[in-house]
């Protein structure tokens, strides 16, 4: 059977539909490239309903969670938020997530993919632990909205001050009268939001249309548009963000992923994965994630070949035509002599050996792009 969102009509009625992670979601409206660059230049609003949430709460949560993943998630206070994983007993990530800290209870966002997956193993994971898993996701809509002009635009219609929300911070708002939370979160690299509205089931959306559409009137000043799972993907890539299922997996460890900042192994609790991760951080990893620009025209994609002198070293594990830079963008995975800043690789693009460099991520100018953009 095929998922619906809270808002499916309207993006039946304004979007290009198609079927990802079990949902008929839209992956364009005007077109991706367009999508893009309202993001990068004002403002995009997403749907992203079709994210996996769940609260966890009770006596031990925070004993538990500190156990489910390998950040110190006694670091986090209510209102400040921190990107993490899960990892299996052998260091590879069973999925990346959000996790909120609120007054009472956390807040966990997981990839929609991964929902069944995910909540399987939390559960059969709690065992010893006074805790509780509740799934949220179809009771709770989720939109994000992204973009240097998305704050003014969702202060348009909130009754806080939402800039008193930083970026991982979360608080709450009430949007045109509808309780919400908002995270200082995204996946696009930009300033914003990832916006929760409460009351807002499947089988009862009226607090989800209100919430949307109330956003679009509100931006439509500022240039906002509707966006789908097509300039999500670009953006997040621009970003050097990574796609679960592409760029990591259960056989990737967050130190060969370069997410190294979400392992603590000084935290004094264990967790799983620990012990292989302290050994590869001992011991070193052979290979890593790097960022490749191509040097000439070609679009890479996932799959395609890294070579260096003409010998395969790895693949392409996301790529595209950046709207911004004009030039085709990957990631990948290569041997860690060859993951240095400037170092020549090849890419083979159908039968054709494309010249690229080992560039940092973000791809773009962060004094142009982005949440670090000079204002």
């Amino acid at each position: 059977m095929i998922n619906k969102t809270q808002i499916y009509e309207f993006h039946k009625e304004n979007g290009k539909l198609i079927e990802f992670a079990g949902f008929e979601m839209p992956v364009w409206y005007k077109g991706i490239i367009q999508e893009c660059l309202a993001v990068r230049n004002a403002a995009g609003i997403f749907d992203v309903s079709h994210m996996g949430r769940a609260f966890i709460y009770g006596e031990e949560d925070e004993e538990f969670l500190n156990y489910l993943t390998p950040i110190d998630v006694s670091m986090l206070k209510p209102g400040i938020g921190h990107y993490s994983v899960m990892c299996n007993e052998q260091g590879g990530i069973i999925d990346d997530l959000i996790l909120l800290k609120l007054e009472d209870k956390f807040l966990m966002v997981f990839n929609a993919s991964n929902r069944v997956k995910d909540l399987s193993w939390m559960q059969k994971q709690t065992e010893g632990f006074k805790v509780k898993i509740d799934h949220v996701s179809e009771q709770i809509a989720m939109f994000a909205i992204q973009g240097p002009k998305a704050r003014e635009i969702v202060q348009k219609i909130a009754k806080e001050n939402v800039y008193e929300i930083p970026r991982f911070g979360v608080g709450e708002l009430t949007l045109n009268g509808v309780k919400c939370f908002a995270s200082g979160t995204g996946y696009t690299g930009e300033d914003g939001f990832e916006i929760f509205v409460l009351d807002a089931s499947i089988e009862k959306p009226q607090n989800a249309f209100k919430v949307w559409n109330s956003l679009l009137k509100a931006g439509e000043s500022f240039g906002l548009e509707p966006c789908g799972l097509g300039s999500r993907d670009v953006l997040r890539l621009e970003a050097g963000m990574c796609l679960y299922g592409s760029d990591i997996d259960e056989s990737t460890t967050p130190f060969e992923a370069k997410i190294s900042w979400v392992v603590k192994l000084n935290k004094k609790s264990n967790f799983i994965g620990r012990k292989v991760l302290e050994k590869q951080k001992a011991e070193g990893i052979k290979r890593c994630r790097i960022g490749l620009k191509l040097k000439d025209k070609g679009i890479p994609r996932h799959g395609y070949e890294i070579l260096k002198d003409n010998e395969i070293i790895g693949k392409v594990t996301s790529g595209t035509l950046s709207p911004i830079l004009n030039i085709g963008v990957a990631m990948g995975y290569v041997p860690v002599e060859y993951a240095n800043i400037g170092e020549a690789l090849q890419i083979k693009i159908r039968d054709k050996l494309v010249d690229a460099e080992v560039v940092n991520i973000p791809f773009y100018d962060t004094a142009k792009y982005g949440w670090k953009r000079e204002k």
